[in-house]
Order: structure tokens, then C-alpha cells, then sequence
């Protein structure tokens, strides 16, 4: 049996402690925010946070997640307030919007441990979070806004 602090709270799951946790999160606890892209942890669709780092969810093993904090999208923010959630609907970021959980999480964990970073940063920690639709201009529009806290 493993325990998953996800969003707070604790979880006792005991399944395959091999699955990945990206599957436990959406069908064991239902929470549907994050989302399988590419199961290669390329796409960065999967994107949650596992003590405070950004991490691809459909890459890690429930064993390897046990006893860490996890939190997904909507742990970020119960009302949606963080200042990155803020900037993406300032700044009309996401356009189909599937992608959008994973790079509001990559965004969250940079300003957490970079809080004003340059343009270079921006690009290079969001470098691994595909848009389908190409949004990337406004993906770091939001970024840069959320950095002066929106």
C-alpha cells in the first residue's frame, strides 16, 4: 500500500505500485485536470507538482510518489486564483486549452523557485510543454505577467 498527500490530502492507494501515477490521479481520485498527451513525458501534458517540482506524471511510478506532496491543477488554486491562473485568462493564453494544466503547472513551479525570471528562463523551463495550437507567445506573455504577481 502506498499513501499519496495529493492536493493535500492523503490517499491510501493499493494497486499496482508500477502503474503510473498520472493514472491513479485520474481514475482512482478523479481528478481529470491532468492529462495524458503522449505517456513519453514529452508533450508535458501530465504535468503535477511532486514536492513543489514539476514532473511528468505518466513517467513517474505511484511507488516513486509515495509520501511526497503532489499537487495538480486543481490544487494549484481551488478558485483558479493563482497568479498564473490569472495571466493565462489576462492574457487569452490557451486556445483549445488541452495542453494548458500541464504549462500552467511548469509555469507555477518556475516562479515558485524563480520568481522573476528572464526571458531565457521562460523559454527554457517551458521548453518541454508542447501546444498543439502554437500559442507559445502568449504562454510566455503569461508567464511574464504572472511574475509581477497580476
Amino acid at each position: 500500500m502506498v499513501t499519496l498527500k495529493v492536493n493535500g490530502q492523503d490517499h491510501a492507494y493499493d494497486g499496482d505500485t508500477t502503474v503510473p501515477l498520472l493514472w491513479v490521479i485520474r481514475d482512482e481520485l478523479g481528478l481529470t485536470g491532468t492529462k495524458f498527451g503522449c505517456g513519453k513525458g514529452l508533450c508535458g501534458s501530465c504535468t503535477v507538482h511532486l514536492d513543489g517540482v514539476a514532473v511528468r506524471s505518466c513517467q513517474m511510478a505511484v511507488s516513486e510518489a509515495g509520501g511526497k506532496a503532489i499537487v495538480t491543477i486543481e490544487g494549484l488554486d481551488p478558485d483558479g486564483n493563482h497568479p498564473v491562473q490569472r495571466a493565462w485568462r489576462e492574457t487569452s493564453a490557451p486556445q483549445c486549452g488541452y495542453c494548458h494544466a500541464g504549462q500552467i503547472m511548469q509555469a507555477a513551479a518556475l516562479l515558485a523557485a524563480t520568481p522573476k525570471p528572464s526571458d531565457s528562463d521562460i523559454l527554457t523551463a517551458m521548453a518541454g510543454n508542447i501546444c498543439r495550437c502554437g500559442c507559445y507567445q502568449r504562454i510566455a506573455e503569461a508567464v511574464r505577467l504572472a511574475s509581477t504577481g497580476v
